[in-house]
């Protein structure tokens, strides 16, 4: 019973608090709008989930989350300071194909996701086989450090996640 009355929990948290976040102001009223969106887009958006995704290992999630934010913020600062300060001539931009161990559908959007998150980076398309990415670096002086980077830094740590 409690599955078909809530059948993704987590995601009707994530509305609830994103809800709050987007209103920027805790009133009560908020609350129970955000809690009433979190319990119906769930509801009407489940036939269209067959198969959930599995978290197999929590704390590596919480990990690859601290890690992302961590990136995030790292990378905002770089890119403030090649736009400020770097002449256009010093960039060296890039685009690179990152080929994929990962196969859940899952997973690949939350990889694709985290590089478009990071500023200076954006994920451009996916291989018709699901099997590479390509995204776009607006600088990359080595472009396959970015992409060994991007596979030892998110990959592996989504293959643990999903795995």
């Amino acid at each position: 019973m409690p599955r078909k009355i809530l059948p993704h929990p987590g995601l009707t948290v994530l509305l609830t608090l994103t809800w709050l976040m987007l209103v920027n102001d805790f009133k009560w009223g908020s609350l129970v709008f955000g809690a009433f969106l979190g319990v119906i887009l769930p509801l009407l958006t489940a036939p269209y989930w067959p198969d959930r995704p599995r978290i197999r290992n929590w704390p590596a999630a919480v990990g690859y989350l601290g890690i992302v934010i961590w990136d995030i913020l790292k990378s905002n600062v770089s890119v403030a300071l090649i736009v400020l300060f770097r002449p256009r001539a010093g960039l060296r931009p890039a685009w690179i194909t990152i080929p994929l161990d990962l196969d859940t559908p899952e997973a690949i959007t939350v990889l694709a996701g985290t590089i478009t998150l990071t500023p200076g980076t954006v994920t451009a398309d996916l291989s018709a086989d699901g099997r590479a990415l390509l995204i776009h670096c607006l600088d990359a002086p080595d472009p396959d450090a970015v992409r060994d980077d991007i596979k030892a830094r998110y990959e592996t740590r989504l293959q643990r996640i999903f795995g």
